[in-house]
């Protein structure tokens, strides 16, 4: 699929425009400055565009605003002495360089060993640390979604983890598809759930709707504190907008 993408300003500040084949206009603040984005029908004009933005300038000056109070970490090495994050504690990262097959474990509690050549590179480092998380995720939330499919009365067919820009976690209602942001195995496990329970109410109430949030407060009713803690985290280099 070909899609447009030029810039429009909104007063002082510029938007990033995406000409998609939909119906109406999506709206997202993107990190890590705060830029607006919009996804808007073909047909749909500028000024039309500007006049729907202008009506959201409140939101959008209060999303950007929490991006641009976040502390960010600054991108990874994956050298020995690193703070890494795994289920929300802090770990010091130890590499060590030979020959074996490449892969990350856990020392007590306070050590991460990350195994790979002496060459190998930051891509290659960055990638075998991703598929651990990946997996310690994918562990983590198949309990989780086992736990509440009875609960919630809903079925999963699929699930999977993936590097998301703009949502913690996102579901297609009609396939009975979750998918999970991988940055979640960084955080207590606490907010995993948090992010699963959303997801798989989804599955039966598609929008935020009052019903959804009535849901959503019988079965976690902690979840508002949940949320806006999640979104309080130290954020890295590319960290995601809170669901």
């Amino acid at each position: 699929m070909n899609i447009e993408s030029y810039k429009i300003q909104l007063g002082q500040l510029p938007v990033l425009v995406r000409r998609r084949p939909i119906k109406n206009l999506h709206l997202a603040i993107l990190p890590p400055d705060g830029l607006i984005r919009v996804s808007a029908p073909v047909h749909m004009s500028d000024e039309a565009i500007r006049m729907l933005l202008a009506m959201r300038i409140p939101w959008i000056n209060k999303q950007r605003a929490k991006f641009q109070g976040q502390t960010r970490q600054a991108p990874r090495k994956y050298v020995s002495g690193e703070s890494h994050y795994f289920w929300g504690q802090r770990y010091i990262l130890e590499v060590v360089n030979d020959n074996k097959p490449m892969s990350v474990s856990l020392k007590g509690k306070k050590k991460i060993i990350l195994q790979v050549p002496a060459k190998s590179t930051i891509k290659k480092r960055d990638e075998v640390m991703s598929e651990w998380y990946r997996e310690e995720l994918r562990q983590e939330a198949d309990k989780l979604i086992k736990k509440w499919e009875p609960k919630i009365g809903v079925t999963v067919r699929q699930f999977g983890i993936k590097k998301m820009k703009t949502r913690w976690g996102t579901c297609n209602h009609k396939a009975g598809r979750v998918w999970l942001n991988l940055e979640l195995a960084k955080k207590p496990v606490d907010f995993t759930e948090y992010v699963v329970v959303h997801e798989l109410l989804h599955l039966i109430e598609k929008n935020h709707s009052e019903r959804f949030v009535k849901l959503l407060s019988n079965y976690l009713p902690k979840w508002r504190s949940l949320k806006a803690e999640l979104n309080r985290f130290i954020l890295s280099h590319e960290e995601w907008r809170n669901i």
